[in-house]
Parts: C-alpha cells; structure tokens; sequence
C-alpha cells in the first residue's frame, strides 16, 4: 500500500521531544524532579512553580544560575538537573501531555532569555575538558550510561532551549521568525573569557564536541544527543525562504518546487500511467520554469480517482516487462467531473477544490536547459553544416538551417540559470581581475559565520559524523575499533530477565535509529545551506563526503531489507516523553513489547531514507567521476529493491539516481529493466538534449574522471584562499619601510595580556638569546 507519509522539518513536536530521551534515561526523569522540589520548596516555601508571576520565576531562575558557579561537583549537578527539570516542563505540578508541553515551551523560552544557554556551553566546555572525568572512564572495562551524567545534562538543556527557540513560535509570533529564534540563528553566543573565535560559534563547538568524541579523547561523550540536527535545523530559516531570497538576490528566476511536485506524486506501481498533476487556475502557472510555488496542490488522494481505468493498476510485477509494450498507456486525466463522481462517489468534500481541475498537457515537470547544452548543441550543428565553430557564442547563427534556428528558440525558452551558474561566473571574474574588481563583499550570514567556524576543521568533522554514520547503520557489524554509541543507552547493571533485555534491545535499536535520522539531516542541511550561501562551499564539504567514503557507505545502509527498516517497530510509546510522566505506566510484558504500536511505518526511518537519497543525489549530480562509483559498488540492484517502498518522494529521489546511471549500464540492463526506464520517464525530470536513456553520447565515454576531481579541487582551494586566507605579508599590501612607523604602530592585546605580561616577557624576550648577525642583515 501507499504510505501516508508527508515529508518535512520535524516529525511532531512530542515525537521530537521523546527522542532526546532514551528508555534508560527515565529513572532521571523523577531524580530532576526531586532536585527541583528540594530546591525549590526551599527558596519558595508553600508555591508552586504555575502559581508564580514572571518577575518571580525570573528571580528564582536567577538563583539556579548563580548555583552553576559553585567549585563543588555534586552541587552544581543539582542545580543543572534543577533546571533541566523547568526545560523538562515541570510535569509534576501537570495533569496531562499537553500542560506539560506548553510548560516546557514556556520554560525554554525563559531560560534562553536569561542566559542559561551561554551558562550551559561553558558547562559544557569545563566538563568535555576534565581529563579525571575522561581518564577514569576509559580505565573501566564497560562505558555505561552514569559516565556521561555530567555531559548529558547541559546538552539536554542546550537542545530543549534550541528546539523550542526555533521550532516553537513565541506569543505574537511565527516561526521562525521571532525574536529569540533571530537570536538563536546569530550562532554567535556571549564567547566566555579566553576562547577562541572558532568556539564562540554555538555551532562550531557542537562539531568540536563531536570530534572530541570520535577520536576518543573523551568516549563516554554520548553520541545522539551530539548529533542532534536541531541547532542546524533552521540555521537561515526555512528552506524554500532562503532559497527565494538567494535567488532574488542573485537576479535568477525560481525553478519547479521538487518537494512539493515530488511528495504528490503518486508511488510507483509497475506500468502505470503517470498521473498528472492539476494546477488551480490559468495554465500559465505551468510556465518553463515549472510549477508555481503559489499553487495549492491536491492531496494525493485525489489525484489517485484519474487511475481507476488503469488497466495495469493491480500489476506488481508478476508479468514480463515486454508482454504488453503496445498497449496504449494513454491519461485518464480528461475524465470531465461528472465521470469522476461516477467512478467514485463518495469523497471528502476537503479533498477536492471548488473550481474545476485542469489538467496540462506533458510530463509534471517542465525541462530544464543549461547555457553549455546550448553551446554544445551549436557546436555539434556547426560542424555539421558550416565545418567550424564559434566558441560560446550563442548569437550567431548564420548559415544554419531553419530547423535549427527554431531548435535553439526552443532551448532558450527553457533555459535554466541556477545560482551555482551565477556564483561561478563571479569567482572566474574575481580570479581574473582581483585589482580592479577589489575585494568582495561578503554578507555576514549565520551560514558563513558557520562556514568559516568549521572551514579548517571540516575534514575531521565529517569523518566524525560518517564514523557515527557507520556504526549506527543497521547492516554494520560490530569492530573492536568502531565508534561506542551506545554509551547514553546502556545502563551501569545489565539486564537478568528477559523482559529488560526485550526493553534494551528495543532501547538500543531506537537509539541507532535517531543517530541516523540526526546524522542524515544534518548533512542534508549543512549541504542545502551552503550550496544556497556558495556553491565552493558546498563542494568542499561534498569533496570531503566523498573522499571519507560516503557514497559506499549510504549504498551499505540501504544494502538490506529496507521494507522491514521501514515498518520496524522499535519504540515503546508508553515510555515516551512526556507520556511517561504524568501517565501511570502499565505493566509490560513481552508480548507488548513484540506487540509495538499500530502505526503503518516509522517516521523517522522513511525521513532517513529519503535524506540519505537526497544527499546520495547531491553529492553525484553532474559528477561524472561519482557517477561512475555509483556503477563500480554495483548500486542498480540495490536501489531497485528501494523501489518496492511505496512512497512518492522516496521513490522519485531513487529513480533519480538510477537515471544519472542508465547509459553507463550498457544495453541489457536497459532491455531488461523497462518497467524502470518507463518510471524515470514518467517522474523524472529531463534535459531537453539528454540522451540518459542511451550510451551513444559523449559523456558515456570514459574519460580521465580523475582530471575532473582535481579541476573542482583547485577551484575550492583558490576560493577559500582568496576568501578567508588573509596573509599580512601579501603581495598587494603596502610595505611601511620606517622604523619609527612600524614602532608607533598600537597592536590590539587580549583582555587579560596584562595578568601574564611578567611572564611574557621572561618567555619571549629575557629567555632568548639575542641573534646580532641576523639584526645586522
């Protein structure tokens, strides 16, 4: 069947909320509560935390803030799960789900306000560099969850305050854009006394953290709650916002919306006709840069009424791909309304709209046309007709035949600039002519604050996040140098009856199941985001992707059973926050537990496949040279298998990577697989001149991929060269040749330069030796 899936930022805010927790965390549940009572019961005695006014919970906040400065360990562990419990929604004083949730909403809101998330990323600092802490883990013989007690606690607070910052609007407000999520997205926190530059950006110390962790300077640093995407997740807004403005920014028109076309398609079944997809309204919103983002679309349901006639509907396969290559597979989209009721007559009046549907002509995607398929389609046709050739010009076209006059009119109506394009052409000038052109602006964006945090560090940043990657995915074995992630989940005595050992095991898969979902998304970002602020810085980080194995190791997470992945049922939901906090829990036994829930598949495991796919395709689009890895791992067959997941977008993003692959396949594949090539046809996007259904073409041919790898690589190094290696003794600076200037000059010192200057100039000056001859010349 159809999986009712809609794709997006976040699944529900309680099922979001349930996932920073594992099951083997709920006993703290009920220790942040007492801490809290304890404390609380003492400054205000006779209150509760609901019956006080603001100017109150402000005060009393203010006292668990100065409690995070004491020297002493225990005590200060307190007062963070204190007010971990407040971000928690203090469910004790709450009768229901949704109290409590509209608490913690409150809470965070409050907390952030009065500065606990810069207090918790210095908690955060002392604590991942206490070499005790890390020295006496690693002397244990097994990593459990009491190891990193002291870590969990601020990241647990930093996540709630972020989530809700960005996710939750504020009274008066929409997300994302109120004023403590434009707070939040500065990624410039208050930097503590004596760190660096790099660190005082929220972001980059997460992937600092992250790094500590992987290279196992600090093991018991748990994993999941570092993955976690949601500082990331709106790190310049919602998606199509930012790409709007980056397009408008950059004078380029906006092209056909893939995830809004995408999710209404309907999933694949064989050979079936493609159901088109209805625009309300004049058929200009199908202009020749596709479907509108300002037409509604109709629900899926819907659209499925105009396949009732399909005569290959019910095939799943069972029948030889060539029996029935003649039957007409013409649209039943031209059944008028009256039709359509007759076939069925009872549908939800929501689902369908008042003004009659109109259905355009052609494929729901509109083609798209490069500037250098035009250059090499008037290369081709003027070599062919006149014997030379032009260069780039696309102008000229003298001594062509007529044919070819309208072919190019043609081209150009679709042609399609993207921001790449455009940013490209900018760094080509910039190369070109760095003195006239002078120095670029650089807009100051959350993106390139982020960029610049992380650019000397990616390298060791990605790697960290695959190796986690790699031993949470499914079909990983365990090795004895492999990443421990399961450090937050197991707990100090291990399980003697069968029921705990049913509960762990669930415990442990869900846990693997939120590292991937984190880690897929926070790619998936990190790529969006910086292909829309620069297209090199994009490339840099997909280079890196590349070269730590990324692609085998996607192909190895969906080398399995996906439609088991899909459809696991490793959650527990009597357990999940904040259920398990004003419910009483009932007992449970092994057959509930094998039981699960009732849902039709897990949200979080389709949300992974699909980024992983997304990033799978932005990773190898127009590269040839990974292209042809796609090929070498042998990913056809694997992918085809994740056809068998019936669900629209899923389906399109894998039809996409088998496109970009068809002509390398070679011609038995093709002739064996066209129930596939029929789908790619049906869904899939097309260039005008791409022959990707055949191998005939020049890009089938091989070439020295390497050549290309190095070409990008040379690019990305002189754009972060010129971008952010700024070198005093450049070659276009002004040299000052007088001494007296040059010993005028006022350097800019530290805040604290002069609580160590005696000890400075013992180190610096009075210790060495003074080197006359090297004066003299």
């Amino acid at each position: 069947p159809n999986l009712e899936f809609e794709y997006g930022d976040a699944d529900g805010h309680g099922a979001e909320l349930a996932e920073l927790y594992s099951y083997t965390e709920e006993p703290e549940l009920s220790h942040n509560r007492r801490c809290f009572e304890e404390d609380f019961h003492t400054q205000v005695p006779g209150r509760r935390w609901l019956e006080l006014d603001a100017a109150q919970q402000k005060a009393y906040v203010m006292r668990l803030l100065d409690g995070l400065e004491v020297v002493n360990r225990d005590k200060r562990l307190r007062v963070a799960r204190a007010i971990l419990y407040l971000a928690q929604g203090v469910f004790g004083d709450c009768d229901n789900e949704g109290d409590v949730l509209h608490w913690s909403r409150h809470n965070s809101f409050l907390l952030y306000q009065l500065g606990t998330f810069s207090a918790f990323l210095e908690l955060l600092n002392m604590e991942i560099e206490n070499s005790q802490a890390c020295s006496s883990a690693l002397r244990k013989p097994a990593i459990s969850l009491a190891d990193s007690t002291e870590l969990r606690y601020p990241l647990g607070a930093g996540s709630r305050n972020f989530y809700s910052g960005t996710v939750l609007p504020q009274p008066g407000c929409s997300p994302p854009f109120n004023p403590t999520t434009t707070a939040l997205l500065n990624a410039r926190q208050t930097v503590p006394s004596g760190m660096s530059v790099g660190r005082g950006c929220g972001m980059g110390e997460k992937y600092g953290e992250l790094t500590t962790a992987v290279v196992g300077t600090f093991p018991a640093l748990p994993a999941r709650l570092q993955s976690r995407r949601e500082p990331l997740k709106h790190l310049s807004g919602l998606p199509w916002t930012l790409s709007s403005s980056s397009r408008s920014c950059c004078c380029v028109p906006r092209a056909g919306a893939a995830l809004q076309v995408g999710s209404h398609l309907r999933g694949h079944r064989g050979r079936f006709p493609p159901p088109l997809l209805p625009t309300l309204g004049s058929a200009q919103d199908w202009g020749i840069f596709g479907l509108s983002l300002h037409v509604p679309l109709m629900k899926q349901d819907s659209l499925d009424i105009y396949n009732e006639r399909d005569p290959f509907k019910n095939d799943e396969g069972g029948v030889d791909e060539e029996e029935n290559d003649d039957v007409d597979s013409g649209i039943e989209g031209e059944l008028d309304l009256m039709e359509r009721d007759a076939i069925i007559p009872a549908m939800p009046a929501q689902r369908l709209p008042i003004e009659r549907v109109s259905f355009p002509k052609g494929l729901p995607w509109a083609p798209k046309v490069r500037q250098k398929d035009i250059e090499h389609f008037l290369e081709a046709s003027r070599n062919k007709f006149i014997g030379f050739t032009l260069g780039q010009d696309t102008e000229t076209l003298i001594g062509l035949p007529r044919p070819i006059h309208e072919s190019v009119k043609t081209l150009k109506q679709h042609k399609y600039v993207s921001i790449s394009d455009v940013q490209i052409k900018n760094e080509e000038e910039l190369e070109k002519c760095p003195m006239s052109l002078g120095e670029e602006e650089v807009q100051e964006t959350p993106c390139e604050v982020l960029y610049r945090a992380m650019l000397y560090s990616l390298p060791q940043y990605m790697i960290a996040l695959l190796k986690i990657l790699l031993a949470a995915a499914p079909t990983s074995k365990a090795k004895t140098d492999s990443i421990n992630i399961l450090a937050d989940v197991l707990p100090e005595e291990m399980p003697i009856t069968v029921l705990q050992s049913m509960k762990l095991g669930i415990d442990v898969n869900r846990h693997k199941e939120i590292i991937v979902k984190s880690i897929s998304a926070l790619l998936l970002l990190l790529l969006k985001h910086f292909k829309l602020n620069h297209i090199y810085q994009f490339e840099y980080v997909s280079q890196h992707l590349v070269f730590a194995n990324c692609i085998p190791l996607i192909l190895k997470f969906f080398n399995q059973n996906i439609m088991s992945y899909i459809t696991a049922k490793n959650s527990i939901s009597v357990l999940d926050y904040p259920h398990c906090t004003v419910c009483d829990l009932p007992e449970l036994t092994a057959e509930s537990l094998e039981a699960g829930d009732n849902n039709q598949f897990c949200w979080r495991n389709l949300f992974s496949c699909i980024n992983l796919l997304r990033i799978l395709n932005k990773l190898t689009k127009w590269k040839h040279s990974r292209t042809m890895m796609l090929v070498v791992f042998k990913s056809a067959p694997i992918l085809k298998r994740a056809l068998k997941v019936k669900q629209a977008m899923m389906q399109l993003y894998v039809l996409k990577l088998l496109k970009i692959q068809t002509k390398y396949l070679g011609r038995q594949w093709r002739k064996s697989n066209m129930k596939t090539m029929s789908a790619i046809y049906q869904k899939v996007r097309h260039r005008m001149n791409d022959d990707w259904a055949y191998g005939n073409d020049i890009d089938a041919r091989p070439w020295d991929f390497q050549a290309e790898e190095c070409t990008l690589r040379a690019n990305i190094e002189a754009f972060n060269s010129r971008r952010y290696d700024k070198p005093q003794d450049s070659e276009f600076a002004p040299v000052d040749n007088c001494l007296q200037s040059v010993l005028g000059q006022r350097l800019e010192l530290p805040e604290d330069f002069h609580y160590s200057y005696e000890l400075w100039l013992e180190r610096e000056v009075f210790s060495q030796p003074i080197r006359w001859e090297e004066l003299l010349h």
